[in-house]
């Protein structure tokens, strides 16, 4: 027998698997190029980021699950988990259509400190949304405090090692800054 309150968990899976499938349309890599999987992707500008199942932008995804689940609380209390994580789905994954477009890959290219960055391949957004998913899954258990000092110690962390981070990914792409690419840059 159907249970409808796992109507919004079964609309979560179908738009998880749209994105992906959206993606393979949009003609993206299965993997990376280069004909390996890693599981973490650490390497220089050659391209390879993104392409790989986990990199430096992971982080970014864990704490778009942190800030959506912190919305959908404020904005949707009186509605359920499950239609909460949906939303949350349904914004990761227009995400990653959207930051696989022609137009948002070479904004990113021409204003930020990813010169090549060619998209991401399916893998990696499989675990971009997955991070979300675990993101949206720890800030619902977690304390408000230890959600913040996840949050802030990632955005530090990724500032540190590779000077980028969520915050300044959006500076960047919505408000470019010839001084912050050069300090960017210069590491």
């Amino acid at each position: 027998m159907f249970d409808r309150r796992h109507l919004p968990y079964w609309a979560v899976f179908f738009v998880f698997s749209a994105t992906l499938v959206i993606l393979i349309l949009m003609g993206r890599n299965l993997y990376c190029p280069c004909g390996e999987v890693k599981l973490w992707y650490s390497g220089d500008d050659s391209g390879q980021g993104s392409q790989h199942l986990l990199d430096w932008y992971a982080p970014s995804h864990l704490i778009h699950g942190f800030l959506f689940y912190g919305l959908t609380f404020l904005v949707m209390r009186r509605i359920s988990m499950g239609w909460r994580l949906l939303v949350a789905t349904l914004i990761e994954g227009a995400w990653e259509v959207a930051e696989n477009t022609e137009a948002v890959i070479n904004r990113y290219r021409e204003f930020t400190v990813s010169g090549e960055y060619y998209g991401d391949a399916v893998i990696n957004s499989t675990a971009d949304l997955l991070a979300m998913f675990l993101g949206f899954w720890l800030a619902l258990r977690l304390p408000i405090w230890a959600s913040v000092a996840i949050v802030v110690g990632f955005e530090v962390l990724t500032t540190f090692l590779i000077r980028d981070g969520l915050a300044l990914n959006i500076i960047m792409l919505i408000w470019p800054s010839e001084s912050v690419l050069a300090w960017q840059s210069a590491g």
